[in-house]
């Protein structure tokens, strides 16, 4: 999937406006993003805070990297590698914006088995992308950087979001059954296992999230989860 300079140079900033709007909607809209979650807690909901405080240096970092798109001059030798960096992830970026803006729209209507659709294609699509496609991250490349940030970051919060709303859609008010318990700590320790720091960091603050947003046992659980993954994580890039 590639697209050409001038469409990446055009997508990619529409789809990051769209999504941004969708966003404004969410949380001033009635009922509000907020709203909607108190009233479909389950055993994966995560402290909602979280999310926010995520989304605000997400934000700030994907203009860094919009702004190299729309610098970057694809006539220049010395610049059109950068800027073939950042082009590459261009699609996947703005199905992710536009997954995510369409999830608004369903998660505010309370359509939660709808908007899990949504969130699903987005998380998914990021994660074949870091998984499966992203070059190795050249640390002499801002481009390179900033795509690996915004794309693990992309990805990192989608891991949250799956989880969020498919035990919101699905399983309201259920507590987690031995099942979800393996589930959740197997399924972090092989994402940690396989992350480096800045994906990995994205799971230790997921599982946070995860652990705040919790109560009792489940929420001990998760705290030991959250130690476990940052050992992981640690561990895996101390050695490399």
């Amino acid at each position: 999937m590639g697209v050409s300079y001038s469409t990446a140079k055009w997508l990619a900033p529409a789809s990051f406006a769209i999504d941004f709007a969708a966003q404004q909607y969410g949380l001033f809209s009635s009922p509000n993003m907020q709203d909607v979650n108190d009233a479909n807690i389950s055993f994966w909901s995560p402290q909602p805070y979280f999310i926010g405080a995520f989304f605000f240096p997400q934000q700030i970092l994907q203009i860094a990297w919009l702004y190299r798109l729309w610098k970057l001059d694809p006539s220049k030798q010395s610049e059109r590698a950068e800027l073939d960096t950042i082009t590459h992830y261009v699609p996947y970026y703005a199905i992710g914006n536009l997954c995510i803006a369409t999830w608004m729209i369903f998660w505010n209507s309370s359509q939660l088995k709808a908007s899990n659709v949504f969130v699903t294609i987005n998380s998914f699509t990021q994660l074949y992308y870091i998984f499966g496609l992203l070059p190795p991250m050249n640390t002499s490349s801002t481009s390179s950087v900033l795509t690996h940030i915004v794309a693990k970051t992309f990805g990192g919060i989608g891991v949250l979001d799956f989880l969020h709303n498919t035990s919101a859609g699905f399983f309201v008010g259920e507590e987690p059954s031995t099942a979800v318990k393996v589930i959740t700590g197997l399924g972090f320790a092989g994402l940690s296992a396989a992350s480096d720091w800045i994906f990995g960091g994205c799971m230790v603050y997921d599982l946070l999230a995860l652990t705040v947003g919790q109560s009792g046992s489940w929420r001990t659980l998760l705290g030991a989860y959250t130690v476990g993954s940052a050992a992981i994580v640690t561990a895996k890039n101390m050695a490399r």
